[in-house]
């Protein structure tokens, strides 16, 4: 048996390599010399790598992290899989995962994420240290309090949009101040301030606010961050010097003693609270308008930051106290500043968190009370038509889908393996059952089988979705990027195989209605007076509200609830298959670099289990109340729009609450791991069949809202169809961005049937 194994080295490390040496890939082959090394990733370089009996100094500090070992068969060929197809190669003899983690519950979260039936989930839900993190991410969190060495053009693109977007006003905000604070002669100092934050605020770029003390202290105590070039008389001991040095050479420079700091008396003076009665509060409304404004379109959150500071800070200081400088091009130390801002503009801000929180998520949670207020107060569509709460009410699903995934996952990486199933059994597909149902009793109670119609067009929308579109487009963007990627073909055939039994079982109904129901035509004619010559029909089908109700009583139904017995069956087999007597499939062994066992680090969780819960709680509720807006406000849509009701089931109603599973896929796919996205797909397709329409017919089982397990001609074909071109396309076990585009193709043409096709009869 072959083993690989992956250490990782402290990112404290005194290695004289960089990052991209930071982790050594070596293989031990049992039976050969301990010293055979074959790297992984020839990218890397050669690489000495330490004996691994110890006895050979490490050059490294090493720190040990979660990470998985990839057993293959006695079969199996020593030669490894080349980089290109990153940390998680897939062979037919694969019968491990290879995972890594920072902490325990991250090891938890991703081995949930292999797990047949678990929600995929791609965030972390602990904090990572940000010294840990890279570069890029330290300066989406820094808080502008830093001058830092300038690298690159101030002139750019964000910034001359912060000009067009924030700078002119926020800057004629204060030259409108200034000639007031002048004619109150008291607040002249605040007047000279307005004109200079005036100036500063049409272009912040390359400027710094700084104290006046902590300017004049700057400018005499050298900062720690620059560097001690020697002497060159020095280098006389450069021979007998380490060559690698793990900490810094202490140097003793005689520094002058600072000015004694006084403590401001600003807040003692007449002018201060005349500024506070007529400057500040105009100000303060800007610069919150700003904050708001920047902090909404999420890319140019450092004006956010920059506005709130300002608010906060500059302008509570005193005005002899606030100086602007203009940065040096020859400075190459990091100073200690009260506000400097050189990009407005940071593509990086999506990744952006919040206690966890994606940022996207964060800025539509006022959406979601919005909604729910103007909905419920405006019942008679004075102030928005019904179009705009509809659409309101839908996109208000989006966060409210993400925070009950967020809520799933961390209960989940803290708890065991039962908790965690009966959480995803149970809110894992709250989301869509919350919006089938309420439309369902919105149409009973209205007495009108459209809304049933729109279900059914969702649940196929839901299924065609998550078989191809998701799977396609995951293919197509980490195709571009990966160029081939491969998946393991056996869970894939699992899912496949489910995905066969579960479209069998939920069109049965429909199969056997057609072959045991009454053809019923409309718009048929013939020619007077010529018997002999045929009927000409239109619009024949199968309508089992017109057929015997003996045919549906003691034949359909019972064929309903036995199917609705039969899916969660075949589920829970797949579940005991999976998990517990072939789990060598999705097999995931967590192990540090000396044990078995997850190394247990120091971290910190985004949401405790309780926490997660509450969250879990209220967003279902939330939830429950837009998807009774949007269904109390398609009405309109379904009745005065020319636009197949068809295509806005299958479209709107299904894909939009599906956005964060898309996107999880999406992610999942552009860090190489193409299993994962095709699972994310799946995983939902089965659990609409196999979970979803089994609960809505045993809702309808013990509240009758009418609703018949049989679909129309479009729905069964499309969906047949789609099972078997995404069958075949997964049979190699490897994927690229052409066998994605098919997909993507195949999605479209079927969405383009949908458009063009007449509306239900009963809408």
């Amino acid at each position: 048996m072959h083993t690989h194994r992956v250490d990782t080295c402290s990112k404290h490390t005194s290695c004289p390599t960089e990052r991209l040496r930071r982790c050594q890939v070596m293989r031990t082959i049992s039976g050969e010399d301990p010293q055979v090394r074959t790297p992984q990733h020839p990218e890397l370089g050669t690489m000495t790598t330490p004996s691994p009996d110890g006895s050979v100094a490490h050059f490294c500090h090493y720190t040990p992290k979660c990470y998985l070992t990839v057993h293959r068969g006695n079969g199996t060929s020593a030669r490894t899989t080349s980089s290109q197809y990153g940390e998680e190669g897939w062979h037919d003899a694969t019968t491990k995962t290879t995972i890594r983690a920072d902490n325990e519950v991250e090891a938890h979260r991703e081995a949930n994420n292999y797990r047949f039936g678990f929600r995929k989930w791609k965030g972390n839900v602990t904090e990572k240290p940000l010294g840990e993190r890279s570069d890029i991410t330290k300066e989406l969190y820094a808080d502008l309090s830093v001058l830092k060495p300038q690298e690159g053009l101030v002139v750019s693109f964000g910034n001359i949009i912060y000009v067009v977007l924030f700078g002119w006003w926020i800057s004629l905000f204060y030259f409108l101040v200034c000639p007031i604070m002048f004619l109150t002669i008291l607040g002249a100092p605040y007047g000279k301030l307005c004109w200079k934050l005036a100036l500063y605020f049409i272009w912040p770029f390359g400027k710094s606010i700084e104290k006046a003390s902590d300017a004049m202290r700057s400018s005499i105590v050298k900062p720690q961050k620059c560097e001690v070039i020697p002497e060159e008389g020095d280098t006389e001991d450069k021979e007998s010097a380490p060559l690698l040095v793990s900490s810094p050479i202490s140097v003793e420079i005689p520094v002058p003693e600072p000015p004694v700091r006084k403590a401001s008396k600003h807040w003692c003076r007449v002018s201060t609270y005349v500024w506070l009665l007529l400057g500040y509060p105009v100000l303060a409304v800007a610069h919150s308008i700003a904050c708001v404004l920047s902090w909404l379109l999420i890319f140019t959150i450092p004006v956010a930051k920059m506005n709130a500071r300002t608010l906060t800070t500059v302008l509570l200081m005193a005005p002899e106290d606030v100086q602007i400088h203009r940065q040096e091009k020859t400075n190459s130390c990091e100073i200690r500043v009260v506000l400097y801002c050189n990009r407005a503009f940071n593509v990086h801000y999506c990744k952006y968190t919040v206690q966890g929180i994606n940022i996207f998520a964060l800025n539509l949670l006022p959406l979601v009370l919005i909604t729910l207020i103007v909905g419920y107060t405006d019942r008679e569509h004075n102030y928005f038509s019904a179009e705009t709460k509809f659409a309101t009410a839908v996109t208000s699903i989006i966060p409210l889908s993400y925070y009950i995934g967020m809520g799933i996952a961390s209960i989940s990486a803290q708890s065991n393996f039962a908790v965690g199933a009966v959480v995803n059994a149970t809110f894992g597909s709250i989301t869509e059952m919350t919006f089938y149902i309420t439309a369902l009793l919105q149409g009973y109670h209205a007495n009108n089988k459209c809304y049933e119609e729109i279900v059914k067009a969702a649940l196929t929308g839901t299924i065609l979705g998550c078989i191809l579109f998701i799977p396609g487009i995951c293919m197509i963007i980490g195709g571009i990027k990966h160029r081939e990627q491969r998946f393991n073909s056996r869970s894939a055939g699992v899912s496949s195989a489910l995905l066969f039994i579960s479209i069998g079982g939920v069109f049965a109904p429909t199969l056997f209605s057609k072959a045991f129901g009454y053809l019923v035509c409309e718009s048929c004619t013939n020619i007077p007076n010529n018997t002999s010559a045929p009927f000409i029909c239109k619009d024949c089908h199968y309508d089992t509200s017109r057929t015997d109700p003996h045919l549906i009583l003691s034949h359909i139904e019972p064929l309903v609830y036995t199917i609705s017995v039969l899916l969660p069956t075949a589920y829970l087999i797949g579940l005991i298959f999976t998990l517990k007597t072939h789990s060598h499939i999705y097999d995931i062994h967590i192990s540090d670099g000396q044990g078995d066992h997850a190394h247990v680090g120091h971290h910190v969780v985004h949401w405790s289990r309780w926490r997660a819960l509450t969250v879990l709680i209220v967003a279902t509720v939330l939830m429950a109340c837009c998807a009774d807006l949007s269904t109390e406000n398609v009405k309109p849509i379904l009745t005065n729009s020319s636009i197949s009701k068809y295509f806005i089931g299958v479209t709107v109603l299904a894909m939009v609450p599906e956005l964060p599973e898309i996107v999880n896929g999406i992610q999942f796919a552009l860090q190489n791991n193409i299993s994962l996205s095709l699972e994310v797909g799946s995983c939902i397709a089965v659990q609409v069949c196999m979970i979803q329409i089994p609960l809505l017919i045993l809702f309808n089982a013990f509240y009758d809202v009418g609703f018949v397990l049989v679909f129309s001609d479009i729905h069964l074909w499309a969906s047949i169809f789609s099972v078997i071109v995404v069958n075949y396309i997964f049979m190699d076990g490897k994927c690229d961005y052409f066998q994605g585009t098919a997909l993507v193709v195949v999605y479209l043409i079927l969405l383009a049937l949908y458009f063009f096709a007449p509306s239900p009869r009963s809408c």
